[in-house]
């Protein structure tokens, strides 16, 4: 409750605390929207590949030219300006830097990124969480043997999620269920970049015209972004994953003891201590009540009668029972809040969440059959989709994660539904992020996890 005290008191006896931005698209431009606001932070470099666009971008929030007029990094430290530039390894590489923040949204990129800052002592904020689900308990583990950080990014709602976790643990209860809300009926998996738009309620001109990237927004929308999401927080939060995967039950926030308690107590999860993500429509379409589309939720139990009657007493609600109960926020600010995660990193040394365990895994399942020789374009595109699966049961039947499902070609016929395997696409094994994700399948599983 004091990030914003010790950032002064970092200005006044060090210096401002120094950050570099790897990719200024939406959630980044939102991040420098605050940045400039926020004393004592100074964002001493934004590497992006279109240094146009990211100058455009920040004029457009407030930025002024004089701001954004270093032509190299050491004038950017030496005048407070800040250095607009294409080349991310220079700005991990400069001794300035005390924050990276990695916000590409590109996996194999981005855990390329984060190799190169545990090279060079670097704290890192992975705002590209479809890394961390593809390889982050290996980076995290790696980090901290180093002494650095490796975090989740505030605002976005992992890290809410582990917020709201950490509370409830932190006041001895016990956690039942966490996670988020989001817009889902099961034909949306067979979403593509074709149709999505329809699915919003938004014409192709209307899209185009907010700038929207239709293979990312049907990420969102064919279930892939909640899958990732929840497999970073099952594996910051150590939390199971069900073995059907997540259910996206319809769920306002009223229900949510009652709905997302065990299945053993008349609820709807597989067990004790589970990731989830409940649905705004009910299947037949219709809105649900109170939905949370925007928002996370922790469902936790009363350890005692007199804990539950405390429940009653403050006027939390709870299910049937009075045993169960639930805190919820309704929305996450984005790139708004990552300065949270940006601060605690450089001045506490402590993540806003990171992976402790590999417990989930995100494997790409067909969207449609899939032939040899058809090339896979990703998360969110024409092919596939990203299904949260236990970690164990990912790695016992050599699936294929999502993050990895882009640009390689397939072998072999898998039929529509299908998880995809190893085997069934051309990888280059020596690839390093192929190599990394290999290598954390073989040494972040416990044992007990495999047998």
């Amino acid at each position: 409750m004091n990030l914003y005290t010790l950032l002064q008191k970092h200005h006044v006896e060090q210096g401002p605390l120094r950050v570099g931005l790897i990719g200024a698209g939406k959630f980044g431009t939102m991040f420098l929207a605050q940045a400039l606001r926020t004393k004592g932070l100074h964002v001493a470099a934004i590497a992006d590949l279109d240094p146009g666009k990211v100058k455009d971008n920040l004029k457009s929030i407030g930025w002024d030219g004089a701001q954004i007029n270093a032509a190299t990094l050491n004038q950017a430290i030496t005048t407070g300006a800040t250095c607009v530039l294409e080349d991310a390894a220079s700005l991990i590489e400069s001794p300035k830097v005390d924050v990276v923040i990695e916000a590409t949204g590109h996996p194999p990129t981005a855990i390329t990124h984060a190799k190169l800052a545990l090279s060079q002592g670097k704290h890192l904020v992975m705002v590209s969480v479809e890394a961390d689900a593809l390889a982050g308990p290996l980076l995290a583990r790696e980090f901290a043997a180093a002494g650095l950080v490796y975090s989740l990014a505030y605002g976005d709602q992992p890290a809410l999620i582990a917020e709201q976790v950490d509370w409830a643990r932190a006041c001895g209860l016990s956690v039942v269920a966490a996670g988020k809300g989001t817009k889902y009926l099961p034909h949306f998996h067979a979403s593509t970049p074709e149709t999505v738009w329809r699915y919003y309620g938004l014409s192709e001109s209307e899209a185009a015209a907010g700038g929207m990237n239709p293979q990312m927004f049907n990420s969102f929308l064919d279930g892939t972004k909640s899958a990732i999401e929840m497999a970073a927080v099952a594996n910051a939060c150590d939390l199971a994953v069900a073995p059907e995967g997540l259910a996206f039950p319809p769920c306002g926030t009223d229900s949510l003891p009652e709905v997302l308690k065990p299945a053993a107590v008349g609820g709807t999860l597989a067990q004790y201590g589970q990731v989830e993500v409940i649905s705004s429509l009910e299947r037949d379409g219709s809105p649900v009540a109170q939905d949370l589309r925007w928002g996370v939720f922790v469902v936790f139990e009363a350890p005692s009668d007199y804990v539950a009657r405390c429940f009653k007493e403050y006027g939390l609600i709870t299910d049937r029972s009075a045993q169960f109960s639930a805190l919820y926020k309704p929305y996450h600010l984005i790139g708004l809040e990552l300065g949270i995660s940006v601060l605690s990193a450089g001045l506490r040394g402590e993540a806003t969440g990171a992976p402790r365990a590999f417990r989930g895994d995100v494997v790409a399942v067909a969207k449609r059959d899939l032939l040899p020789g058809e090339v896979l374009d990703g998360e969110g595109g024409y092919r596939v989709w990203g299904k949260l699966f236990p970690a164990s049961q990912s790695i016992r039947i050599g699936a294929l994660p999502i993050g990895l499902a882009q640009g390689i070609t397939i072998k072999r016929r898998v039929p529509a539904g299908s998880p995809l395997c190893w085997e069934d696409v051309n990888l280059d094994p020596s690839d390093p992020v192929v190599k990394l994700r290999r290598d954390m399948e073989k040494t972040c599983l416990d044992a007990d996890q495999v047998a």
